[in-house]
């Protein structure tokens, strides 16, 4: 049985189909994500410009998925239709895929499922790192999320989640992408500042930290950054500095959060943890907790989350 998950984000239109095995085994089939295009020097898309993006891209995609379906073979179509799967979570970039999504599953005449970008991101990082565990912490950082969560795990890919903290300004994301696209880079700069910041050989400079128990700001670490650069300090000491503050703040963050709630399995999904840096140092830092990543080519947005739900909830 084959199942297509449809996800528009901010920046990626994408597209994925899981197979569903016997003895509950579930494989990526294919999948496919295109990025979508800011100007050089931007920081970002009006929501106008992405939805235009999305509503150009999605036929592309779909051609390519129909190759890849077995005739007969689809059992449900699902989307991610909201950022969160809280109660007036809503932006307009995922609308493009719902409805594509819904219309869909209409003609073909199979179930449509609409589940959030948050749960896809979950699903996806536990399906990739193999973490069974019914109650854990999770980070979810990328360039629109930054939240710490406690997650209880129930069947079928249900997840109970309760907000705990997160960013107060700044997304971690927007934070590497302000210091990257400064920098010279295009946007979004996390691989290419990742890169950069393998070079350094001073260790890095040092950026602020700012947290306040589950809560972090990067405004403020985003501004030293910029000056930084203005001063001309070399750009991979920047870089490397940007990477020991987002790692130091999330330490801080899941120490707080480890302290008080005595649970000690953390997964971390997003873009953010693709850094091989931040892993790193977030292992180190606190040796006492289980810590799970997604495979850093499933850490960042995509549709398989979306896929891998509607086939947990086949009907």
């Amino acid at each position: 049985m084959y199942f297509l998950g449809i996800d528009t984000s901010n920046y990626v239109t994408s597209m994925a189909i899981v197979r569903a095995e016997p003895e509950g085994i579930y494989r990526l089939h294919w999948e496919k994500r295109i990025i979508l295009e800011v100007i050089k020097g931007g920081k970002g898309l009006r929501q106008a410009e992405a939805v235009f993006q999305h509503v150009r891209n999605m036929p592309l995609l779909w051609e390519e998925a129909a190759r890849h379906l077995p005739e007969g073979k689809l059992y449900g179509i699902a989307a991610s239709t909201r950022p969160r799967p809280a109660e007036g979570s809503y932006m307009p970039v995922f609308q493009a895929g719902t409805s594509f999504a819904e219309s869909a599953a209409f003609m073909l005449k199979v179930p449509y499922y609409a589940y959030s970008h948050q749960e896809g991101h979950l699903l996806t990082g536990l399906w990739s790192s193999g973490c069974g565990a019914e109650h854990f912490l999770a980070l979810h950082l990328s360039g629109g999320t930054t939240e710490a969560m406690l997650i209880k795990n129930r069947a079928a890919g249900n997840l109970e989640i309760k907000l705990l903290g997160g960013t107060t300004d700044l997304n971690a994301g927007q934070f590497v992408d302000r210091a990257g696209v400064k920098l010279g880079f295009s946007f979004p700069a996390g691989k290419e500042l990742e890169a950069l910041a393998a070079r350094s050989k001073e260790g890095g400079i040092k950026v602020p930290v700012s947290v306040n128990r589950y809560d972090v700001s990067f405004s403020g670490p985003a501004t030293f950054v910029e000056r930084a650069i203005d001063k001309s300090v070399p750009g991979e000491e920047v870089a490397r500095g940007v990477e020991i503050c987002l790692a130091h703040s999330f330490l801080e963050v899941l120490r707080n959060l480890a302290r008080d709630t005595e649970i000690v399995d953390v997964l971390v999904v997003g873009g953010i943890a693709a850094n091989a840096f931040v892993r790193r140092r977030l292992v180190e830092g606190l040796p006492s907790l289980n810590f799970f990543f997604p495979a850093p080519s499933f850490a960042g947005d995509s549709a398989i989350g979306p896929a891998l739900l509607s086939a947990y909830n086949r009907k």
